[in-house]
C-alpha cells in the first residue's frame, strides 16, 4: 500500500517546482545554522561514511550541495589501470544490465523502455548502440555523487532531453512505466577505443541539477531537445579513464550504453551488486 501511495504521490506532485526549489534551497549559503542541521540529519538519516571525504567536517562546507557533491579523499577510489578494462563510472547500485534488444532496454520486472527515445529520439545516433551493451546504475543519497570516465574518450555530443522527474528508486523503476525514457536527462556521446560510449546522466525529483565539467550545470534551452556538439572544435574535449565528466546536485542514475560487442560485463556484475567508482566493471573486445 505504501508503495502504492508513494507512486501516486508522484503522478499529482508538481515535479519540476518541487525539485527546482530544492536545487535551490540545497544552494543557499545564506543561513549556516540551518544548514549545517540539514547536513547532520542527512548524515545520520542515510549513513553517509564522512571519513571518506577529502572534508570529514560537515560544517566547513558553505552549502548543502557543496556537501552532497563532496569530493573524496585521494586514492581512496582506486582506479584498475589495465587499458581493456572498462570501470565503474560512480558509486552505487547496478539496477540491470545486460543486451539492448530490439530498441528495448530492460528496466525492471515487467518494465522496458526505448533506447532511441532514451539518447533524444534520433535514429542515426542511436544505430551504433544496436543490439549493444547497457548498465543502468542507482546512486543512493549517501552515495558519492562525482561521475567519472569508465573509459578514455573525446566529446562529440551532448544532447539534453527535457521530461518528467519521477523518484529512480527500485520502487518506482518498477512501477513507472517508461521512467528513464520519460525523465529528463543529459546524454553525453564519446568516441573511444572501443567505440562511441553513451553515457546518460538521468534526472529525478529533488535533484537540483546536472552538471558537467565542460558545460556547467546544464539548463534546458527551450521545450524541446537540444544538442550541441563538440567533434569540430579545434582543441578536442578530451577526458581520461578515471576522470571527472560531471556529478549530480541531489542523485539520480547513469546508465551506460556501449556497441555490441565492445565490452562484456564483467560476471559477478549483477542486479543489486553495489559498486565503486573505478573498480573493474567490463572487459573490453
Amino acid at each position: 500500500m505504501f508503495d502504492k501511495l508513494f507512486i501516486l504521490g508522484q503522478y499529482v506532485t508538481p515535479q519540476l517546482a518541487v525539485s527546482r526549489l530544492a536545487g535551490k534551497l540545497a544552494d543557499n549559503d545564506r543561513t549556516p545554522a540551518l544548514k549545517n542541521r540539514v547536513i547532520k540529519w542527512f548524515i545520520g538519516r542515510y549513513g553517509v561514511n564522512m571519513s571518506e571525504a577529502a572534508e570529514p567536517n560537515p560544517e566547513a562546507y558553505p552549502s548543502f550541495n557543496a556537501f552532497f557533491t563532496r569530493e573524496l579523499k585521494p586514492g581512496i577510489r582506486p582506479l584498475d589501470p589495465d587499458p581493456k578494462v572498462l570501470t565503474s563510472p560512480v558509486d552505487g547500485a547496478i539496477s540491470q544490465l545486460g543486451q539492448v534488444s530490439d530498441d528495448r532496454v530492460f528496466q525492471a520486472k515487467g518494465q522496458s523502455f526505448s533506447l532511441q527515445e532514451l539518447l533524444g529520439g534520433d535514429t542515426e545516433r542511436t544505430k551504433p548502440f544496436e543490439n549493444g551493451e547497457f548498465a543502468t546504475i542507482y546512486l543512493s543519497p549517501k552515495d558519492y555523487h562525482r561521475i567519472h570516465m569508465p573509459v578514455s574518450g573525446t566529446l562529440r555530443e551532448m544532447i539534453h532531453v527535457p521530461g518528467k522527474l519521477f523518484s529512480v528508486n527500485p520502487v518506482t523503476a518498477e512501477n513507472v512505466p517508461n521512467l528513464f525514457a520519460r525523465n529528463e536527462r543529459v546524454v553525453a556521446i564519446f568516441d573511444t577505443d572501443i567505440g562511441p560510449l553513451a553515457m546518460v546522466l538521468v534526472g529525478a525529483m529533488i535533484v537540483g541539477s546536472v552538471e558537467t565539467t565542460w558545460a556547467g550545470v546544464v539548463v534546458p534551452s527551450g521545450d524541446g531537445v537540444s544538442v550541441s556538439r563538440y567533434d569540430h572544435l579545434q582543441t578536442p574535449i578530451r577526458f581520461e579513464k578515471g576522470q571527472e565528466m560531471g556529478r549530480f546536485r541531489l542523485g539520480s542514475t547513469v546508465i551506460l550504453v556501449a556497441p555490441k560487442g565492445a565490452t562484456e560485463w564483467k560476471q559477478d556484475m549483477i542486479a543489486g551488486k553495489t559498486v565503486r567508482m573505478g573498480e573493474a566493471f567490463g572487459i573490453n573486445s
